[in-house]
């Protein structure tokens, strides 16, 4: 019945880190559509952000921020990703370790976006 995922809605306390780090660190595109609407896209995904104060029709019964774990995988090896994360000054909190993926083994290593949701960001591991 579920094919795939449309879009996910990423709530913020503060609009302007958030977009940065989504923009600036992981290279996510900045869309600003209907009235006063906001997403970032990468890819074929997007996600809607909620900002402060945001009073969407319908949404979450308690929309957090910080509620949410999530788990990209990169375009690019990972010791690429830990190099602009490093430049970005963005901490690692853990890795890299191996994982299991939704397809595939991965290797990860884990951040923190500036609302203090968990970020994984992983690669294909190698056999």
């Amino acid at each position: 019945m579920i094919a795939s995922v449309d879009h996910i809605v990423l709530t913020t306390r503060d609009l302007e880190r958030c977009l940065d780090f989504y923009t600036r660190v992981l290279g996510m595109t900045l869309e600003r559509y209907g009235e006063g609407r906001i997403a970032l896209t990468f890819g074929p995904h997007k996600f809607n952000v909620h900002p402060p104060g945001f009073d969407a029709s319908i949404r979450a019964r308690v929309p957090t921020p910080g509620s949410l774990d999530l788990c990209f995988l990169a375009d690019r090896p990972l010791d690429e990703v830990i190099a602009k994360l490093a430049s970005c000054e963005v901490p690692i909190e853990e890795g890299p370790v191996k994982r299991t993926g939704a397809r595939f083994a991965i290797r990860s290593v884990y951040v923190r976006d500036p609302d203090e949701n968990l970020i994984e960001i992983s690669e294909r591991a190698h056999t």
